[in-house]
């Protein structure tokens, strides 16, 4: 007997997530319990907040980690992305200013249970917020970065490979390389590889 998935109201999970110990992302009345997150993870995530935080100086615009909520009432889906920008002002979900609904940019650090929801179900919904112009996915596994840019004729993606490659966030105006992304970063095939090579 398959057994029914219960589901939820937004102000149900709304309610639980304050007092819950892991964040979950809400899907159109499922919780969902985010994964763990790696090292390389936080590492790549917290250098490009910390790289855009710095280049926010004089700036309108401001970014955000992951501790910050986004609604997307098209499909009633409440995210945590890894960084997001908003340029001028948040706009906050009625009366609570925990969850904003006007990102211009979100970058997503790929993970191997999430990346192919990051790549489809989860853009297509960020597609609907007006406000929404560039979509960042940056590999944890390897040296890798898709670019996703809303043009008047629809989204186009850039893919980076190099540690010489610079990114140009045109929603912002702000460069950034491949090589300050991945800084301090090890990779597993490298890990491996080292710890094959102690005990030999």
């Amino acid at each position: 007997m398959q057994v029914q998935q219960k589901t939820y109201t937004s102000e149900e999970y709304l309610a639980l997530e304050e007092t819950a110990e892991f964040r979950s992302e809400y899907w159109n009345g499922e919780i969902v319990p985010m994964t763990g997150g790696s090292i390389n993870h936080n590492r790549i995530a917290g250098t490009i907040y910390a790289y855009l935080k710095f280049a926010k100086r004089g700036k309108k615009w401001e970014p955000f980690i992951n501790d910050l909520r986004v609604w997307i009432p098209r499909d009633r889906r409440y995210t945590y992305p890894d960084v997001f920008v908003i340029q001028s002002q948040p706009i906050f979900q009625e009366r609570r200013t925990d969850t904003v609904m006007n990102p211009c940019l979100i970058i997503e650090v790929l993970s191997k249970s999430t990346q192919d929801y990051d790549r489809t179900d989860k853009f297509r919904s960020y597609r609907s917020i007006l406000e929404f112009q560039e979509y960042l996915l940056v590999s944890q596994y390897e040296t890798y970065v898709e670019h996703h840019i809303k043009t008047d004729d629809g989204w186009v993606l850039r893919e980076y490979e190099s540690d010489s490659a610079i990114i140009h966030l045109s929603s912002i105006g702000v460069e950034i390389a491949i090589a300050d992304i991945y800084e301090g970063v090890t990779f597993e095939s490298k890990i491996e590889t080292a710890i094959a090579s102690e005990n030999l």
